[in-house]
């Protein structure tokens, strides 16, 4: 049964049971009242063209309702990113897969200041358009037997395309990954089984739902089990979202380690006590970030892995099975290998390699991109681009991206180790981001960004008791506020573009003995 179809079942079923509760709009709707929303949005959505159509709203019942509406009338959702650059990702997306439609919403476009652009169909000027006839005809649908209102809505199958999403492009530009209804649904049923997610749990909805774990393990995680989701559309308004899990009592909620840092910070002890299921991802975890959710909400933090083009979850720790520091272990009916990087043989426990996985859970492909695609795959497995190891027991282990490994004097540097490291070392609420700079003349150099100034003597000095001198960092610099991307993780390549103005600004103004720099200025501590 497609990810339609099962909702489909699922407010048929659970009639009278909160669906989705919108703390940005004060809305609380039913099953039977999606059903019926997603039925008239499904009947408006035919008009438009076939095939693509974007969807730009915040996370909310709206945007849960459009995205189910989407599938249910033919048409498949391209999610688009509105937090930074909406008109230029607008226009990509459009561009990208040929399409003109794009929902979105008067109220997001006033917020981001972003203009009403070609194609654009607002949700409130939609919903101003349905009028009595549109509600019956809906009412009376969603009244008929499952099988009945089935066949009067879109069919297809488990291979075809049930959304666009674009990654990240921290490093490069993104890409348009096709995720099928198998993709998806696999991802679902093989999570939840792993963590134990069950029809009668809550869903904290604080993530976007035009990235993947948003999308998944938010929305369809929700509307595929029959849960009850609690939406909020802005993630880092901490607060809030601390008084909500206080107010409507979560059992599962899922982040990113950024967003989790100011929930814990902004909270109060009592806030997350209703958390039985708390997974983050997207980027590394902190061992401190652990230690504060359960010393002060006494709820542990499960740290997990996995990727756009997987669905995305490949991994997580579990409570029966928990290993602070790995990134769990694999999810059920999938597979995952970790190559050698040189000599493309299976690496023995404990050595790092290139983090191959193979599933259902793994993309149908890029979007009209076939050569991109082929160079994803090597030999019928994923390549994530990610480094890692699996131990002993069976656990996985993130070593950082292949791409955030340096060759330096001949040996692979791991900047995620060296940020590790850092991080133990540095005082609370200061972060730090390494990158690595390119020197035609001396090579790679090693260097480390923090949000404020640090003794560099005192920190080399505790760091070369665990780290080699080639993993030292050679510089340190100031960033107060570390770039981020909608999603919570670190956008390295705007980190690295900053870090390579500074030295090129300090170069400029030949100035000797200077440890510590911060964007737009130089001088000595």
């Amino acid at each position: 049964m497609l990810l339609h179809q099962q909702f489909v079942k699922n407010a048929k079923r659970l009639s009278g049971k909160l669906a989705i509760i919108d703390k940005s709009t004060g809305s609380r709707v039913t099953y039977s009242r999606a059903l019926i929303g997603a039925l008239i949005l499904a009947s408006k959505f035919k008009k438009y063209e076939k095939g693509f159509i974007g969807i730009m709203v915040p996370t909310s019942a709206g945007c849960t309702l459009a995205s189910v509406a989407a599938l249910m009338s033919g048409r498949i959702p391209v999610m688009i990113n509105y937090s930074t650059g909406a008109e230029s990702n607008v226009k990509y997306a459009q561009k990208k897969c040929g399409f003109s439609t794009v929902i979105t919403s008067k109220a997001l476009l006033e917020k981001i200041d972003c203009p009403v652009m070609e194609g654009m169909v607002l949700l409130e000027d939609l919903m101003e358009s349905v009028n009595t006839g549109d509600k019956l005809k809906a009412a009376l649908k969603s009244k008929l037997p499952v099988g009945a209102i089935l066949k009067r809505i879109h069919k297809g199958d488990m291979d075809d395309t049930a959304v666009i999403l674009f990654t990240s492009g921290s490093e490069k530009d993104p890409k348009a990954v096709q995720l099928t209804h198998k993709n998806i649904i696999s991802n679902i049923v093989d999570f939840s089984d792993h963590v134990g997610i069950y029809e009668s749990d809550t869903l904290l909805a604080n993530l976007v739902f035009f990235h993947v774990f948003g999308l998944t393990v938010n929305l369809w995680v929700t509307m595929y089990k029959g849960m009850t989701m609690v939406t909020y559309a802005n993630p880092l308004d901490f607060q809030t979202i601390s008084k909500i899990a206080r107010e409507e009592k979560p059992t599962i909620m899922v982040g990113t380690p950024s967003f989790f840092w100011g929930y814990l910070q902004k909270s109060e002890p009592g806030d997350f006590a209703s958390l039985r299921v708390m997974v983050a991802g997207a980027d590394k975890c902190p061992d401190a970030l652990r230690e504060g959710w359960k010393n002060k909400h006494n709820v542990i933090l499960l740290e997990g892995y996995g990727a756009t083009e997987t669905s995305p979850v490949i991994s997580t720790n579990t409570h029966e099975f928990n290993r602070p520091g790995s990134i769990g272990k694999v999810i059920p009916n999938v597979s995952v290998r970790i190559q050698h990087f040189e000599t493309g043989e299976e690496c023995k426990p404990g050595e790092i390699g290139k983090i191959l996985v193979k599933g259902d859970i793994v993309m149908k492909g890029y979007y009209n991109d076939p050569e991109l695609t082929e160079k994803a795959f090597i030999n019928g497995w994923y390549d994530t681009g990610d480094m890692g190891y699996i131990d002993s027991d069976g656990y996985l282990w993130h070593a950082g991206r292949f791409k955030r490994f340096v060759k330096i004097g001949g040996e692979m540097v791991s900047l995620v180790k060296v940020e590790n490291t850092l991080e133990k070392h540095l005082s609370e609420g200061v972060a730090c981001c390494v990158v690595d700079v390119a020197d035609d003349v001396k090579g790679a150099a090693i260097i480390a960004t923090v949000t404020q100034e640090v003794d560099k003597n005192k920190i080399i000095k505790k760091l070369s008791e665990e780290l080699s001198n080639i993993e030292l960092p050679k510089q340190f610099l100031v960033i107060e506020e570390l770039p981020m991307m909608g999603t919570g993780k670190i956008d390295f390549r705007t980190v690295t573009g900053i870090v390579q103005e500074m030295i090129a600004d300090r170069a400029k103004q030949s100035v000797s003995g200077v440890d510590e720099l911060r964007p737009g200025t130089a001088g000595a501590k």
